[in-house]
């Protein structure tokens, strides 16, 4: 018996819609890490970018369980000498909830050219507007 390997021209590629309204940050980022790598799919194949594509509304709104929002801290470098920024994930959530989103979702996906391929499909959006309705996107539930 063989097993199935996909071709990147074959892949059949949909659109979700996930409301972060009232969900832990890290249960939205796995699961729509787990949709932009195509993993839930049977024809998964690893080293190929078989994922569909991941709209996530409400970023303002998730939520951080525990002591996270004061004791999370979020660091960028700009590598001059003195140049380390931190960041609560409270001041991140106030003030760049797209970004704080993104990071998460970006830390579950491949280190490498494919993961950055998968990262190009995640659109994060602060309200619950999304201007790809033309997509038809199907709305996936976050338990």
């Amino acid at each position: 018996m063989t097993s199935y390997m996909q071709k990147k021209e074959t892949v059949d590629r949909k659109w979700y819609v996930i409301d972060a309204e009232g969900k832990p940050l890290g249960r939205v980022a796995s699961k729509a890490a787990v949709l932009l790598r195509g993993k839930h799919k049977p024809t998964y194949t690893p080293h190929i970018d078989c994922g569909d594509y991941v709209i996530i509304i409400n970023a303002d709104k998730v939520e951080l369980t525990g002591n996270k929002l004061e004791t999370k801290m979020y660091y960028n470098h700009s590598m001059y000498p003195g140049g380390l920024r931190e960041r609560s994930a409270k001041v991140m959530k106030e003030q760049y909830p797209v970004e704080m989103m993104e990071r998460a979702v970006k830390g579950m996906l491949p280190h490498n050219r494919l993961g950055r391929t998968m990262y190009g499909k995640l659109f994060v959006y602060v309200g619950a507007e999304h201007p790809h309705m033309a997509q038809k996107p199907e709305v996936m539930e976050i338990k």
